[in-house]
């Protein structure tokens, strides 16, 4: 008598630069397929909040996507994609597709300039839609404005002492003297705003939003200590001027804090970014369901095990009782994952990593099979 055919769950996120989620799960598949013909296939592109999540959640929930002609990080405008899924009435944005560092080069990076005032434009057009729900994923931000270019492109008002409209920004908002909300778009009140965050750094400090993120975006140690004085006032004027206080609010730091304004303007929650995703895509249930789960992320290191998709992945697993496998382009160090069986590097030793990322897409397959036979054996 036949066994049953092994039923596979395949849920990795984004190999960040090189393959989409749901490239990726494509990719695996077919190492799969070398090696488990019969295998049933569950697919699940995952993400955790960052770039990928629009394109997981509605290639999950057989939803559709639309193209909105936004301001970019520096003002240049970006044609933005953004999802909705059930039946219209939710709305999925990132916030990298408007205000990313992906849309600048190393060179123009300046969180000093950078806004997020695509953000609210990309909220806006969800507005317009008449969305019930606002899913905002907040990965990958080139800005540190703390969401006040958002909250303007709503209509909010930011001033100097002199009454005049402040410059774009986070390195502007040390001269906010007040914020008007009177023309704030009052359909904000009338939705749901859920913030996709896996970090939980506050506001301020040497654990907020400049401190920790600022280098990666361009910020030298002085830049770094003018962002930070920066949102302290802004942080300070919030809760004078909208009895808003978010600064120490764990994972208000996110995205240049960015959530923090979609806190104080919108009355967001923050979430999981990663928990939001896998409950969207019925995750729990399709992994209980498998025999097999696979994950993958383009690197697998210490930070792996905080907050991000293979561990999210891994946690579920193991609840299931699941074994769960990983292949990630650079594995570096062994990260302690609760759930992961084990995992595969895709990049051989000795190739560079630009070579790496041009052949990800055949790299992937052949370690899906490398990490299938050890499994199997």
């Amino acid at each position: 008598m036949a066994s049953d055919p092994m039923r596979v769950v395949i849920a990795p996120q984004e190999f960040k630069g090189s393959l989409t989620a749901v490239e990726a799960a494509a990719a695996i598949e077919q190492g799969v397929r070398a090696v488990l013909p019969d295998a049933e296939i569950d697919s699940v592109p995952v993400a955790d909040g960052g770039p990928g999540t629009v394109e997981a959640i509605v290639h999950a929930a057989n939803g559709r996507t639309s193209i909105a002609r936004v301001d970019g990080p520096l003002g240049a405008p970006v044609d933005a994609r953004w999802g909705r899924i059930d039946a219209g009435r939710c709305a999925v944005i990132e916030m990298a597709a408007a205000s990313g560092l992906t849309l600048l080069r190393p060179e123009q990076l300046d969180p000093r300039r950078a806004s997020t005032h695509g953000t609210g434009q990309l909220i806006k057009h969800a507005l317009d839609a008449n969305v019930e729900r606002i899913l905002i994923g907040v990965g990958g931000s080139a800005t540190n404005d703390g969401g006040a270019g958002m909250a303007e492109a709503l209509g909010a008002v930011f001033l100097d002492e002199d009454g005049n409209r402040l410059p774009p920004g986070g390195a502007a908002l040390r001269n906010l003297a007040s914020i008007e909300i009177d023309r704030l778009d009052p359909r904000l009140a009338e939705v749901e705003i859920h913030v996709l965050c896996d970090v939980q750094n506050p506001l301020l400090g040497h654990e907020g939003a400049s401190a920790v993120y600022g280098p990666q975006k361009g910020a030298d140690p002085a830049c770094v200590a003018q962002l930070d004085r920066a949102l302290a006032n802004f942080a300070a004027i919030l809760e004078r001027d909208l009895s808003a206080s978010v600064a120490e609010i764990p994972g208000a730091g996110a995205a240049g804090g960015l959530a923090a304004g979609l806190m104080a303007f919108c009355g967001a929650t923050l979430q999981s970014g990663f928990a939001a995703v896998s409950e969207a895509v019925r995750l729990p249930e399709r992994i209980a369901q498998a025999d097999l789960v696979i994950t993958g992320e383009g690197r697998l290191d210490t930070q792996s095990a905080y907050g991000k998709t293979v561990a999210g992945v891994a946690q579920l697993a193991h609840a299931a009782n699941m074994p769960c496998l990983a292949v990630a382009g650079l594995i570096d160090g062994r990260a302690e994952l609760p759930g992961l069986t084990d995992s595969e590097a895709s990049t051989p030793i000795g190739m560079s990593i630009d070579e790496a990322m041009s052949r990800t897409g055949e790299l992937v397959p052949a370690a899906v099979e490398r990490l299938l036979r050890r499994y199997s054996a």
